[in-house]
């Protein structure tokens, strides 16, 4: 798995997970929207962490400056 995802797509993805844990710690959001930006946040985390977003794969598509992951 090659990584396909740029320091600032990873930062801003992780940015936007803080924002929906801290909606949901906060009770801002309840109910299945609460769920739906639960998984949503765990989704981002992940992809920020390992540094792959699974739908760029098949699209050809990376946000790293470099042209190496891409063929």
């Amino acid at each position: 798995m090659k990584t396909n995802m740029g320091s600032y797509d990873r930062v801003a993805r992780a940015l936007l997970a803080l924002v929906f844990i801290v909606l949901l710690l906060t009770e801002t959001v309840t109910g299945l929207a609460a769920w739906m930006l639960g998984v949503l946040a765990a989704v981002l985390l992940l992809t920020s962490a390992v540094s792959f977003y699974p739908l760029y794969a098949p699209l050809n598509f990376s946000t790293r400056g470099d042209k190496s992951t891409t063929h």
